[in-house]
């Protein structure tokens, strides 16, 4: 079968075209890099990525414990259990030796511990790892919410980040993921949904922003608009395969920490590939 024949499967002449369906995660992918893309999302077989770094594993061993803490019965609800759920869900990969796994487990283990006393363990959220989803006109996006509070009749997103700087209120009001979300639980539980939040367990930092209708449908009308540019990447890639040149490298400071380097010269290029450790050192 041909990438065209395989791509256009199910398609008949006269008949609407499919929505493009996408992540945030996604739309993001394209806008860091269009080779990237193609090689996470496109190429098949897909090409090999290198083992998880350990920032990586410290940001799952914390998010696990904080979704696994809500599934504790009201009164094992306690700071010190999401401390257990830290340690039974550590994953030993991406560290420069035992040492610095140990290290970073105790700190993540006190991390969550100073997070989780700020919470009421007896106000249930509305939603754990919530899926979420919304369409546009040419558009589905569907992604997972960290958590979702209801707040005085209102809903707001909250998202974990276990990075070393704590984010900003800008961040957090730039966010596409975060606007989509948003979107997408106001939808879905028909519940106004304008508040998103980055909880930074590290510092315990909370960076907010209160979006408006408005704000949100430019949200949407931009994802739509990466999403275009995705397409149509997308098609000629159908037609060309990996001869596209709608998906060149987007050289930069990322590509020191990219998955698929081994797989781009140009990434390579453009300077040498962090350890594993890097981003915990600092």
């Amino acid at each position: 079968m041909t990438a065209q024949a395989g791509y256009q499967q199910g398609e008949l002449d006269g008949m609407p075209r499919p929505l493009f369906r996408v992540s945030p995660s996604r739309l993001l992918a394209w806008l860091d890099c269009p080779r990237r893309y193609r090689m996470q999302y496109l190429d098949r077989p897909r090409p090999a990525v290198r083992t998880q770094r350990g920032h990586t594993s410290v940001g799952l061993a914390v998010h696990n414990a904080l979704r696994d803490w809500w599934d504790l019965p009201d009164g094992r609800r306690t700071p010190e259990a999401g401390a257990e759920l830290v340690r039974t869900s550590w994953i030993d990969v991406g560290f420069r030796d035992d040492a610095q796994s140990a290290r970073w487990r105790t700190m993540a283990q006190q991390q969550v511990v100073d997070y989780l006393r700020g919470l009421d363990p007896a106000v249930q959220p509305r939603g754990i790892e919530r899926t979420v989803s919304i369409r546009t006109a040419a558009l589905a996006v569907q992604g997972r919410i960290d958590r979702l509070d209801e707040r005085d009749g209102q809903l707001v997103v909250v998202d974990y980040k276990t990075s070393r700087s704590a984010p900003t209120d800008d961040e957090a009001r730039t966010s596409l993921p975060l606007a989509l979300y948003a979107a997408a639980a106001w939808k879905m539980f028909r519940r106004t949904c304008v508040r998103v939040e980055l909880h930074h367990v590290p510092s315990g930092t909370v960076a907010s922003h209160v979006h408006t209708g408005e704000s949100l449908r430019r949200k949407l009308a931009e994802a739509e608009s990466i999403a275009r540019d995705a397409r149509a990447a997308e098609d000629d890639y159908a037609q060309l395969g990996v001869d596209s040149t709608r998906f060149p490298t987007s050289v930069g400071p990322l590509c020191a920490w990219c998955d698929f380097r081994a797989h781009c010269p140009a990434g390579q290029a453009a300077g040498p590939e962090k350890p594993d450790w890097a981003a915990l050192e600092g």
